[in-house]
């Protein structure tokens, strides 16, 4: 059975693209299929690839996301993806205002599918530095070792 995971944070240029290639890169060995992508709430970096200190962190782990351009979440969103998973308690608030009545994806937040961190947002790292995009990096992997053995159960 395929799954499908979409990662939202605002602007989807740091958090929800990291989180993004750090399931990929978890499910990169694994029998399963799942569809994984990330979006916006906010439209302001529509088209743009990832922060440049995003893309940073990321490469420091051996991952490229210079590739990756952001886009904003759709209705159609909550029909395509069986997850969908914020970086923060605000993003999943405006998710739920905007889900449509027969939305069937599940709604969560990215740190509930961490042991002792449900309902914690990640932080953003967008005013940081590299530390923060490296902190950042480490919280979305934690969470993508969890989600991808959940996601390979069923």
């Amino acid at each position: 059975m395929n799954q499908s995971v979409l990662f939202v944070c605002l602007g989807n240029i740091c958090r929800s693209p990291l989180a993004e290639a750090a399931l990929r890169r978890e499910c990169a060995h694994s029998d399963f299929n799942v569809v994984i992508d990330s979006a916006g709430t906010g439209d302001w970096h529509v088209g743009q690839p990832p922060d440049e200190r995003a893309q940073a962190a990321a490469s420091r782990n051996g991952v490229e996301i210079g590739h990756l351009r952001a886009r904003q979440v759709t209705g159609a969103d909550f029909h395509d993806f069986d997850h969908i998973i914020a970086l923060d308690s605000q993003n999943l608030r405006d998710l739920e205002a905007m889900r449509p009545a027969k939305g069937v994806a599940q709604l969560s937040l990215l740190l509930d599918h961490v042991e002792g961190r449900a309902g914690q947002d990640v932080a953003d790292p967008y005013y940081g530095g590299d530390e923060d995009f490296d902190q950042t990096w480490a919280e979305v992997t934690a969470a993508a070792k969890t989600l991808s053995s959940r996601l390979a159960a069923g």
